[in-house]
């Protein structure tokens, strides 16, 4: 199986590629011209037919889709099927504003399986393994999407879903778990408590899955070096289907777009001018397989880079990166745009840990910015470093690469609250003090 996944399609040549999306993209955009009141009207509002789109290269012409229209359309809105031949609803994680809903019918689920057991492929899955989805289940797609790329391999499936982690661990040893798949915040914490109770030996897993949160180089270093297995990066979104838009190989140098069911660009995020490959910017996708619901240029707000340098792992699809930030989270404090990822990567070289809060608050006119942080076992018996020397340190290194002052405090270990699903890393008051 595995070689079905990574040979026929995953290796095909950019020409081929090319001439699936051409096909696609145009039945697609006729299925939601016939079906989509939504989109029949932005089209038209363009001044474009289904006949202005003859290849990927008309794409541009196609209007841009967001998370605001979304939600004004909840919930049925944006749906391109009669609801009779759905199978299923997922729902984004979000607590604020009316929540992001999306349609599957049977089709979607099964493209959506396929995409992601090529992930659990090339994190080296095979029927042999024992995959351990620790994401929750339910309306979040995470649980969902890997149980069925790991029914598709055929692997041992433990629905485990998140929390509960003495039962996690229980499973992990006695079933003999090969494959974490759960946020990567989660598998920092399943770590500490794996090691706290003296059963790293115990372990048999050699690889985790991580995603639905940004997370840094380091932080994935920390998790290798701690459970022993190589950390493998997966991306997706709700919107698009979950879990499986794309996803890293062994080479871990961006995640595989997978270009038989998605197109991606990159455009600026001020102007929605397309940029060339390599430049930086954000991300959109538009779905070309999907039924029930369909995107055309979603605009995702997570910032990256798109690359099609040839990969070691022979894959031919693009590549993009980690996202660097989000043009939406981005904080703007003092007029400096401040992005969680930037203090995440200083916390993690300084040899401190993933556990940590940013808390941003305003005084009268003046913005200010906090960095919890807990102490770690190496610091604390460290006699020739007090806290408040360590603390300058972060200061400086975070001023270096933010622009601005921080103040850095050292907690007590466990004293940061832990998450068994997406961490609350941002605090931000001055959001509370609007709403008030």
């Amino acid at each position: 199986m595995e070689n079905y996944y990574q040979k026929e399609i995953e290796t095909a040549s950019q020409e081929q590629i090319r001439e699936w999306q051409n096909e696609r993209l145009v039945k697609t955009v006729h299925h939601v011209w016939e079906n989509n009141e939504f989109y029949r009207k932005r089209m038209q509002e363009k001044g474009v037919t289904p006949e202005d789109i003859k290849s990927v290269d008309d794409l541009y012409k196609l209007p841009f889709t967001t998370k605001d229209d979304l939600r004004e359309q909840y919930p049925y809105g944006l749906l391109s099927k009669p609801l009779d031949e759905c199978v299923r609803i997922q729902s984004t994680s979000g607590t604020t504003g009316r929540r992001v809903v999306a349609f599957y019918t049977q089709h979607d689920i099964d493209l959506w399986d396929d995409c992601c057991a090529r992930a659990i492929v090339a994190a080296g899955g095979t029927k042999d393994d024992v995959c351990h989805v620790s994401y929750g289940y339910g309306l979040f797609t995470g649980g969902p999407g890997l149980n069925g790329g790991s029914h598709k391999v055929g692997c041992l499936t433990l629905p485990m879903s998140s929390g509960n982690t003495e039962r996690q661990i229980q499973f992990m040893t006695d079933l003999g778990s090969t494959i974490l798949c759960c946020t990567p915040s989660y598998a920092a914490y399943l770590a500490e408590s794996i090691i706290e109770k003296g059963l790293r030996d115990k372990i048999k897993l050699k690889a985790g899955i991580f995603g639905a949160e940004a997370w840094t180089e380091e932080m994935r270093q920390d998790i290798q070096d701690k459970l022993g297995i190589k950390a493998y990066d997966i991306y997706g979104l709700t919107e698009i289907s979950g879990p499986g838009v794309s996803f890293e190989c062994s080479e871990q140098t961006g995640m595989h777009i997978n270009e038989d069911h998605f197109i991606a660009e990159i455009i600026d995020p001020n102007t929605g001018e397309v940029l060339p490959e390599g430049a930086k910017g954000e991300l959109v996708f538009t779905s070309i397989t999907k039924e029930a619901f369909p995107l055309l240029r979603y605009r995702t707000r997570d910032i990256c880079i798109l690359s099609r340098k040839p990969c070691s792992c022979g894959r031919t699809h693009v590549k993009m990166t980690k996202p660097l930030g989000r043009s939406d989270d981005m904080l703007i404090v003092k007029g400096v745009n401040v992005f969680p990822s930037q203090i995440e990567m200083v916390l993690l070289q300084k040899g401190l840990t993933s556990n940590y809060q940013i808390i941003v608050d305003r005084e009268k006119t003046t913005d200010s910015i906090e960095v919890k942080v807990e102490m770690t076992p190496a610091l604390f018996h460290d006699t020739m470093t007090t806290l408040e020397a360590k603390e300058q340190e972060i200061t400086d290194a975070l001023k270096s690469v933010l622009g601005i002052y921080a103040k850095i405090s050292i907690v007590e270990p466990k004293s940061i609250v832990r998450s068994e699903g997406k961490a609350v890393r941002v605090i931000d008051k001055r959001n509370l003090y609007k709403n008030n």
